[in-house]
């Protein structure tokens, strides 16, 4: 998800877990910061449907039961620590 997040000039904040937290329009505004926010999410989800059609192929049907959600928010930003 780093080489799409690069691609799409998306912030990667860091990756806690199994959550990636990323934002787009920091530090300098965007106009279209949640149409980018959403095409990195599709890119993203479309990678992960790749990885797991790779790995259905090399291990079986019972590797594709894995799953990816994805939450948005957009707003001004009041307070924080960006880590990269």
């Amino acid at each position: 998800f780093d080489a799409i997040a690069k691609r799409r000039r998306v912030f990667k904040v860091e990756t806690i877990g199994d959550c990636y937290v990323a934002v787009c329009g920091l530090p300098d505004p965007r106009k279209d910061h949640a149409a980018v926010m959403v095409r990195f999410a599709k890119d993203c989800l479309v990678e992960m449907q790749q990885q797991l059609t790779a790995l259905e192929s090399a291990l079986g049907p019972d590797t594709t039961t894995l799953g990816m959600r994805f939450g948005l928010h957009t707003g001004p930003v009041t307070a924080g620590v960006l880590r990269g």
